[in-house]
């Protein structure tokens, strides 16, 4: 809100990669020693580019090789060696060196002597030339193997390095190109026929757009503003490792000390050695679910038990499915906690109904257009059904949808004829109407139908981009929706462009006021350091709701790069969140929803204990409502039709509303059995409760130094209870001119 991001689409005329690499002169006096420096147009060398900088006699580049031997003993050796580096450094420095090629480079690598982590390396670097006064004198360049995605070379540049020479990258481009298969592709014109030098271009242009747009997430214009800008938070690294490589950052929940993160590093590095013979390299299963791989919230298993709960309407399938997520490895950080109890369990006949559990409960922004007709309709009217609200997305939404339905025969209506398991009554219009910064679809006619109205600012899984529709899955109903034109992409920008600080915010908040009074407004945030200040902004610009977005959520349409690197866990934002909002006496004026990852009761009750009013679900409402996690929402291809605009699989669709209403009670009865555990008979009675949370015991090296006290820590509660805060009225805008003037006969 308070510093945007850039659009790097419109506003693409004031980025620049270029840096400078060698020493620093003093600006204030005017001398061609100022200008003795080398002007890279690209942060992203190449080896021949690499060797010519070494070469230059006026930078006196230095090689400093970073590994650490753990002949004598893994405890110490890899603080030793970064210690002997940043001496080395200094030295080198001191004596003339401009340029320092920190290198991972060697002909012969061993088992017991692994490369130092390159961030790690580059960041000590950093930090001990600053704190010695020697940082202006030189800079760092990287020449690393371990280098090879966008987001590797931003943490680079954001703590000191200047250029990045992937050479290993480099090395399986070409060996890309050269590969038989690639050729055959070539020659059969499956393919465009490249060289090998266009091949190391073209991987060196999309790091570049990479960069640009992580950039642009940042409101940053400038590659030189950005590099040591240590624009980044940590999370699972020891204050130790912290205060060394990477002071300044914020660390909330510490890690791994130096020793842990040698042991790390070796388990990796030996790993490689056994594969050297193999003719194919391991698929760890990093982005896409794969069998044996990285472990994913969303995968098949899950999805299979869901759908059989959900369309069977059978309790013991559902239990089959809580008790999967209950054996799931530890991957988010709520699931490092438990609760304890400060008084017996009660029967859960006393509880509040499940009816009155579910009126909390709300859908992920998914628009029309990024999931079909038949998805997006069937999802709003389960949540009508329940009294939870559904949410339009970006995309607009079909004035059809506004009126309920009372032609419904055998569960088939002339009005929705793609829906099946209908019933009279039933209305299909989102109850949470989304104002995104490409305004698609946004109308006073829409806005008026809405019962809440939410500004997008970001999403949780990809902050600091707007929303990205391919021009195939425009079809001719989404194009006449978006007032846009059927196969053109739709790209929404990653800022609003009518807001710029907090009072620009607070127009369009009163703005929306004054279109539909009686629609709550509610904005999106995401989950980062510091969304406390921003918060208290946001409810002090009369904002009734304010939506926490955590990273953990998914999205059919964010890059690799988000996906893996963007967002923060809602835990650390709910927390900072609510406890500001407290210490500002500003707690009763919004209500606290939540998103991301949810997929059960558990989740629901420890959000409610970090203070969250309502809570919602995005994926997981999906994979009820039929999605099968295939993971290609972007290609207009889902083999059910889930995400698909194409009328053959639209027709595959399997879902019915009824399926995500049964998920939804499922939820709301497992918050009720847990509450009978607990003690008490209302959700109202835990929110905000940290004191009912306690860490978990697990037996995992990396959790073992993971400090959750932040999250666990209390500021007081609210001096009002939850459902009043919800009950309230809408902060209308008051008596305004234009009452005046519109009540004016003449």
């Amino acid at each position: 809100v308070t510093n945007p991001a850039i659009d790097p689409l419109r506003e693409g005329l004031v980025m620049s990669l270029e840096v400078n690499l060698g020493k620093r002169e003093n600006i204030l006096e005017v001398g061609p020693k100022n200008a003795a420096q080398v002007t890279l147009s690209s942060p992203v060398l190449n080896e021949g580019e690499l060797d010519l900088l070494k070469k230059d006699s006026y930078l006196k580049p230095c090689t400093l090789p970073i590994f650490f031997d753990i002949g004598k003993g893994l405890d110490g050796s890899l603080q030793k060696a970064i210690n002997r580096l940043c001496e080395a450094a200094d030295e080198a420095v001191r004596d003339g060196s401009q340029m320092l090629v920190l290198s991972d480079r060697a002909d012969n690598l061993e088992p017991t002597r692994p490369a130092i982590p390159l961030l790690l390396a580059v960041g000590a670097v950093h930090q001990h030339l600053i704190q010695n006064g020697l940082r202006m004198f030189a800079s760092i360049v990287a020449d690393s193997a371990q280098c090879f995605s966008t987001h590797h070379f931003a943490c680079l540049i954001g703590y000191g390095a200047s250029a990045v020479c992937p050479y290993l990258a480099l090395e399986t481009s070409r060996q890309w190109r050269l590969s038989t298969k690639t050729v055959n592709m070539m020659r059969n014109g499956k393919m465009p026929t490249v060289t090998i030098e266009q091949a190391q271009k073209n991987y060196c242009k999309a790091v570049e757009a990479g960069l640009l747009k992580i950039l642009s997430k940042m409101g940053i214009s400038l590659l030189s503003s950005y590099c040591g800008a240590q624009i980044f938070e940590i999370y699972g690294l020891g204050k130790e490792i912290v205060d060394m490589a990477f002071c300044g950052s914020v660390s909330q929940i510490g890690g791994l000390n130096i020793d842990e993160l040698a042991r790390e590093s070796l388990s990796f590095w030996v790993k490689a050695f056994s594969e050297d013979t193999a003719k194919r390299l391991e698929n760890f299963g990093f982005i896409q679910f794969r069998p044996g791989g990285e472990y994913h919230g969303n995968n098949p298993q899950m999805s299979k038990l869901l759908h059989k709960a959900v369309r069977q309407k059978n309790d013991n399938a559902f239990s089959v499915y809580q008790q999967h997520l209950a054996n799931r490895p530890v991957n988010v950080l709520r699931d490092l906690l438990e609760f304890k109890s400060d008084r017996p369990p009660i029967p859960v006949g006393r509880v509040e109904r499940a009816l009155q559990i579910v009126l909390r409960f709300c859908t992920g922004g998914m628009s029309l257009g990024a999931i079909s007709r038949e998805t997006h309709e069937a999802i709003a009217i389960a949540m009508n059904r329940i009294g939870g609200k559904s949410n339009s997305g970006e995309g607009g939404e079909d004035p059809v949808r506004w009126r309920p339905l009372s032609d419904v025969v055998d569960g088939y209506s002339p009005t929705l004829p793609h829906l099946k398991g209908l019933q009279n009554g039933d209305t299909a219009t989102s109850a949470i109407k989304q104002v995104a910064s490409g305004r698609f679809g946004v109308t006073p006619t829409f806005l008026v139908n809405a019962d809440q109205l939410e500004i997008k600012i970001a999403q949780g899984a990809k902050p600091g981009e707007g929303g990205q529709l391919p021009g195939k899955k425009v079809s001719a109903y989404i194009a006449r929706l978006r007032n846009s034109k059927p196969g053109v992409p739709l790209i929404s920008p990653p800022p609003h462009h009518d807001i710029y600080s907090i009072e620009d915010l607070a127009q369009l908040i009163f703005d929306l006021h004054q279109v539909n009074p009686k629609a709550k407004v509610s904005v999106k945030l995401v989950a980062e350091a510091g969304i406390g200040t921003v918060a208290s902004g946001v409810a002090k610009g009369n904002a009734d709701v304010i939506q926490i977005s955590g990273h953990d959520g998914g999205t059919g349409a964010s890059p690799i790069s988000s996906i893996k690197h963007a967002g923060g866990p809602w835990e650390l934002g709910l927390t900072e969140t609510h406890q500001t909002l407290i210490e500002n006496g500003l707690r009763e004026r919004v209500v606290l929803r939540v998103d991301g990852g949810f997929k059960s009761g558990v989740d629901v009750m420890l959000a409610a204990a970090m203070g969250a009013d309502e809570y919602g679900f995005g994926s997981v409402a999906m994979i009820a409502t039929g999605c099968i996690m295939a993971r290609i929402c972007h290609t207009n291809n889902c083999p059910v039709g889930v995400a698909s605009q194409r009328e053959e699989l639209r027709a595959r669709f399997p879902g019915v509303p009824a399926d995500l209403a049964n998920f939804f009670f499922y939820v709301a009865e497992e918050v009720r059995g847990i509450l009978a555990q607990l003690g008490y008979e209302k959700l109202d009675d835990i929110i905000g409760r940290t004191d009912l949370l306690t860490p978990r015991h697990i037996s995992l090296m990396k959790t073992q130094q993971l400090d959750l006290s932040y999250i666990l820590s209390s500021v007081g509660l609210s001096k009002w209870s939850s459902t009043k805060i919800r009950q309230q009225d809408v902060h209308t805008n008051g008596h305004v001119l234009d009452d005046v003037l519109l009540a004016d006969p003449q």
